[in-house]
């Protein structure tokens, strides 16, 4: 129980704005022999539920953007602004990518896309991830074995 409060914790704050990398904890959990579609649920509800936090600062925080504290620079809230305005909605299946995934649901909250549209598309780009990392963990589980 405690690698999976691990995993989920881990995975909700590789989402957030701070840097964590859930990947590592999930590869090393499919190495212990835990069953790796529960890990994989387990990450991909963390990480959504972490990017559902950034929605939230895009919505309601943008206002303290000018602020020395603020996360992101204006610089790549507008790169991802123009990325948004290009693919959309869409894009949001990109929100697992390690640079600019974090920014993208930022900016969604920011556009006021309707969570339920957000869920849908993070959540699948991001088990879609953990998916191919199980897979990975899985094949180098077989070759050293």
């Amino acid at each position: 129980m405690l690698s999976y409060l691990t995993l989920f914790f881990s995975s909700f704050l590789a989402a957030t704005i701070l840097p964590f990398y859930s990947e590592v904890f999930l590869f090393a959990m499919v190495q212990q022999g835990l069953p790796g579609w529960s890990l994989v649920a387990t990450a991909s509800i963390g990480n959504t539920l972490g990017s559902v936090v950034n929605w939230y600062l895009g919505r309601y925080l943008l206002k303290y953007q000018h602020k020395k504290w603020f996360y992101f620079k204006q610089s790549q809230i507008e790169k991802s602004q123009k990325w948004f305005e290009r693919y959309g909605k869409w894009s949001l299946l990109f929100a697992w990518l390690p640079v600019g995934g974090d920014v993208l649901t930022l900016i969604a909250g920011m556009l006021r896309i309707r969570l339920s549209t957000f869920i849908i598309l993070v959540g699948i780009g991001k088990t879609l991830r953990y998916i191919s990392v199980l897979y990975f963990a899985q094949l180098a589980q077989y070759i050293l074995n």
